[in-house]
C-alpha cells in the first residue's frame, strides 16, 4: 500500500471519528460537556413578598437558573460587601432572560417591603430580575436550612425567636429547582467559579419531571 492510499485511509478514519464524536455531543445530553455539578437538594414550595409587594413563589423561577442569598438591611458587617459581589453577578447576567437572584432577609421584623424596596433601589436592582424577599421568619429560616442548605437544619429545633441567621454563602439553583452548589460570597475564586457554573447551568435543559420532597428528608439520593 503506497503512502497516498495510507494518507487517504487515515483521513477517512479521522473524519469518521470526528463525525461520530459530533453525533454523540449533539444527540446525547451532557456528553462531552465535562463533569456536571451534583444535585444537593430540592427547593420546596415558598411564598414571600418582594420589594414591589408582589408575591414570589417557586413558580416564578421555574425554568430559571438563580442564586439565593440571605442578608439583612441593617447589617454593617459582611452584607454590604456580599451584596456588592451579588450586584456584579446581576450586572454580568443582566441580558440573560433565564437568570434571577433571590435575596432573602433574615430580619423580617425590620425588613418590611418598603425597607427592602429602599435597599434594592440603593443597589440599582432590577425588580424584574433581582427579588428582595421578606415574610415569616420561621418560613425564611426553614427554607434557608432545608432548601438551600445555607445553615444547619438542626438549628430548626431551637426557638425561632432566639435565632439570628447570618451567612455569607450563596446557593446556586438550576432550572428544575435543584440546589447544585454552595459558594462563599466573599471569596473571589469562588465567585469566579460561580460565574462559570451559572453559564454552564444556563445551557442545561430543565428536567421534565419535577422531583418532590420527602416528608422526612430533602436529600436527592
Amino acid at each position: 500500500m503506497n503512502k497516498k492510499k495510507i494518507g487517504l485511509w487515515v483521513a477517512f478514519f479521522l473524519l469518521l471519528f470526528v463525525g461520530f464524536y459530533f453525533a454523540l455531543t449533539k444527540f446525547i445530553p451532557g456528553y462531552g460537556a465535562g463533569p456536571q455539578l451534583p444535585v444537593l437538594s430540592y427547593v420546596p414550595h415558598f411564598s414571600f413578598s418582594d420589594q414591589e409587594g408582589k408575591t414570589i413563589t417557586e413558580k416564578d423561577v421555574e425554568g430559571k437558573v438563580y442564586v439565593a442569598e440571605y442578608f439583612f438591611t441593617t447589617c454593617r458587617g459582611i452584607c454590604p460587601k456580599l451584596n456588592v459581589n451579588v450586584r456584579k453577578l446581576a450586572a454580568d447576567y443582566s441580558s440573560e432572560p433565564n437568570f434571577r437572584i433571590l435575596s432573602y432577609t433574615v430580619d423580617p421584623e425590620t425588613d418590611t417591603v418598603a425597607r427592602m424596596k429602599h435597599y434594592a433601589d440603593s443597589l440599582g436592582a432590577d425588580a424584574s430580575r433581582w427579588y428582595f424577599l421578606t415574610g415569616r421568619k420561621d418560613s425564611l429560616y426553614h427554607l434557608a436550612r432545608n432548601g438551600y442548605l445555607l445553615d444547619d437544619p438542626k438549628n430548626n429545633e431551637q426557638n425561632i425567636d432566639d435565632q439570628f441567621l447570618h451567612t455569607q454563602f450563596l446557593a446556586l439553583v438550576d432550572k428544575s429547582g435543584r440546589v447544585r452548589k454552595i459558594y462563599d460570597g466573599l471569596k473571589k475564586d469562588e465567585l469566579d467559579e460561580l460565574e462559570k457554573d451559572i453559564a454552564s447551568l444556563l445551557k442545561e435543559k430543565a428536567d421534565a419531571q419535577r422531583f418532590t420532597n420527602s416528608l422526612f428528608t430533602n436529600n436527592p439520593g
